[in-house]
């Protein structure tokens, strides 16, 4: 092994440990937007159930309305019926909205949040391993490199001391 290849080599490792470096803190530094984007998905499903919850308290309110008007006698009874269709069309709206509000917590923020803890742990044990064995590596390129180079030294000195 001559003194370019040994650099050659040298500069691989640089290269490849530098490059699995920045991937590394590529993720490390897409925590926070991962926690924002969950926190914000967190409130906004807080905020979906505060409406869902409004949304049943007004269309109870609402049929109670459209059965007053139904009960009565008269043209109020056809208004009571077409009240109490229009409250059940809003019931399957708001039976929709339930619907996307509770898949939003068990398929999206639920999951994330898993899994951006699982990111960040195995991040860290990647960065840690990383860095105990680029530096094993590193140790033990010098060292090749420099038994390399005793090795040639002793091999020009026996080839001048068969010419003499």
């Amino acid at each position: 092994m001559d003194n370019i290849n040994v650099e050659s080599v040298e500069k691989e490792c640089g290269a490849l440990g530098g490059l699995f470096q920045a991937i590394v803190n590529d993720m490390k530094c897409s925590y926070p937007v991962w926690e924002d984007f969950s926190a914000k998905a967190t409130k906004l499903h807080s905020q979906l159930r505060t409406t869902v919850l409004a949304a049943v308290a007004f269309l109870d309110a609402f049929q109670k309305v459209a059965d007053m008007a139904t009960n009565t006698r008269g043209a109020t009874r056809d208004i009571g019926s077409a009240l109490t269709r229009m409250c059940m069309r809003h019931r399957s709206i708001e039976a929709k909205l339930r619907h996307f509000t509770n898949a939003l917590m068990e398929s999206l923020i639920t999951p994330l949040q898993d899994r951006i803890e699982d990111w960040k742990k195995t991040a860290n044990q990647l960065d840690k391993d990383h860095a105990k064995e680029y530096k094993r590596s590193r140790h033990e390129i010098k060292k090749k490199s420099s038994d390399t180079m005793k090795l040639q030294k002793k091999n020009n000195l026996l080839f001048i001391c068969h010419q003499c």
